[in-house]
């Protein structure tokens, strides 16, 4: 039977979805036209033969290069939860390997209604299709040993229902997506492919993926259809597209046979891998061949490389699954990363080469093993490695510490000892210290200088005292030469003291002692005084 084609967007066809562009509305009678949500691409007819479909298909493997890995692994042992609108199991390319997960799209249709799980049928035909008969024939996806489990959490546009769950409110089908992770992380998924996409984030949503990644699940969605909307032309950016946008989740563009990004393509920064995304070859949930086009298909085939490398190396955290893919991208844009392919179009061959690298150097501790997280206690990472110290480096140690105990108390020792420095001539000696000598100043203040006059004592020059030789006043001669003393009575001084040599500073005035005011030593300009020392002294 002659097959037709409808588009699809990033998203299935249901309200919530915020990706626009090309919708599918599924053919209400197949033997008659499809009839298309607005932003329909094309309408393609394949061939009846299925082998011919093969043929058609190949150009889509090839570009994707997931032949070249299947001699390494095809996906054996590896689950895969589609979140969509459902997969029938009973389709020759998909029969015995689909799991039937929960309905969480809030409507009842039955399953056996022919517009049941129409988009989510072709997603997982280009996951996990395994061709049918000798297996030459019909649609054979990217890891065609991988299984599908399957949860339903939105409709086809087609479906009978789907006007009751256009009124449900975006908090219900965003706890419901929330869910259908949460399921399909508890029932043991390695990858979660989501073609759909919403216009706003939810908390919900996203606490239900950290915990799918921190699980070990690699979540792939597509990044939406929006790339040639009047919005996205006239601000040159998409509107963002969730799930695609989450932190840790690998949001897929569409390329076109030639390479190029897709015309409908979602152009943002949630974009980071490409895939074939024009007129790819499906198997629909009636067992006809369909063309489908959008980020879904893409999305699709990107996480069936997912599954590759899951399956050859399980232990693998999703961020590495995530680089593996991205850093081996072929055709990469000019200046590396672009919006609408991202990084380029996806490599399987090619990723699980780097997968098998990125996993020697976890294995080999060159990276962070998976699932370790810093502080966790006995599986942390372990500390670095100290070598002993043995006991003949540690007596050493304290021997080194008493040799500089030691040093240290005899230099403390004769620090204290040490007699006081002479002030240098010109400077003075500081305020309130005691006076070194045993000469006594005029007064209670301190005296500058050692406490003797220069030169030894001895006056500058040979002039003599002027008078007899007699002390002016009625104190007696100094009884020592060359010293003041103190002049008996109640402390007062007659006279201002002799002036000093000019080569000699005058004293500090003294700090006048409490409760008595201190002597004048400023000499009067009118009367000078006696020259300084005696004459013939």
């Amino acid at each position: 039977m002659l097959a037709r084609l409808s588009s699809h967007g990033g998203r299935t066809a249901g309200r919530r979805p915020a990706s626009g562009g090309r919708r599918v509305r599924v053919a209400a009678q197949f033997a008659g036209a499809v009839l298309a949500a607005a932003g329909l691409c094309a309408v393609t007819v394949l061939p009846a033969q299925a082998d011919a479909v093969r043929d058609q298909e190949m150009w889509v493997l090839d570009m994707v290069h997931a032949p070249s890995a299947w001699p390494v692994t095809q996906g054996q042992g590896v689950l895969v939860a589609v979140i969509d609108s459902g997969v029938f199991p009973s389709v020759p390319d998909l029969a015995g390997s689909v799991t039937e997960g929960p309905n969480l799209s809030g409507v009842n249709t039955p399953q056996s209604n022919a517009s049941w799980g129409v988009h989510g049928t072709w997603m997982a035909s280009l996951i996990a299709g395994h061709g049918h008969g000798d297996g030459s024939a019909g649609i054979e996806g990217v890891a065609p040993q991988s299984r599908v489990l399957s949860i339903r959490v939105v409709t086809d546009r087609g479906d009978p229902n789907f006007g009751k769950y256009e009124q449900e409110s975006n908090a219900e089908v965003q706890h419901a997506l929330a869910r259908a992770i949460r399921i399909a992380t508890r029932r043991g998924a390695d990858v979660i492919s989501m073609s759909l996409g919403y216009g706003a984030a939810s908390r919900p949503v996203r606490v239900a993926l950290q915990n799918a990644l921190d699980h070990g699940v690699v979540v792939v969605a597509s990044s939406g259809n929006s790339g040639d909307t009047a919005s996205a032309l006239s601000t040159g950016q998409a509107p963002y597209s969730f799930p695609a946008d989450y932190p840790g989740v690998l949001g897929v563009g569409a390329v076109t046979q030639t390479g190029t990004a897709a015309s409908f393509s979602s152009n943002n920064l949630s974009v980071e891998i490409a895939a074939p995304g024009v007129k790819v070859p499906a198997q629909g949930r009636d067992g006809q061949y369909w063309l489908v086009s959008g980020t879904s298909p893409a999305c699709a085939l990107a996480a069936g490389v997912a599954a590759l490398i899951k399956s050859r190396y399980p232990h693998l955290s999703p961020a590495l699954v995530d680089q593996a893919i991205t850093a081996t991208a072929q055709n990469p844009p000019p200046q590396r990363y672009d919006d609408r392919v991202g990084f380029g179009t996806v490599d399987a061959a090619a990723a699980l080469t780097e997968a098998a690298t990125l996993s020697r150097d976890v294995s080999t501790g060159r990276g962070v093993k998976v699932a370790i997280h810093f502080g966790g206690g006995a599986a942390a990472v372990p500390p670095v490695p100290v070598a002993p110290r043995g006991a003949g480096r540690l007596i050493l140690y304290a021997v080194l510490v008493l040799a500089f105990l030691t040093i240290a108390a005899f230099a403390a020792v004769r620090l204290t000892r040490r007699s006081p420095a002479a002030v240098p001539v010109g400077e003075s000696w500081q305020e309130n210290e005691p006076w070194p000598g045993d000469g006594a100043w005029p007064g209670n203040g301190a005296r500058e200088d050692n406490g003797a006059w220069g030169n030894n004592g001895a006056w500058e020059g040979d002039r003599g005292w002027e008078g007899n030789g007699a002390w002016p006043g009625s104190e007696p001669w100094p009884a020592q030469r060359g010293r003041w003393q103190a002049p008996s009575g109640d402390g007062s001084v007659p006279q201002a003291p002799p002036a000093l040599p000019t080569s000699l500073a005058p004293p500090v005035p003294p700090i006048p002692p409490r409760g008595r005011p201190a002597p004048s030593y400023r000499p009067d300009p009118g009367s000078p005084g006696p020259p300084w020392p005696p004459p013939g002294q």
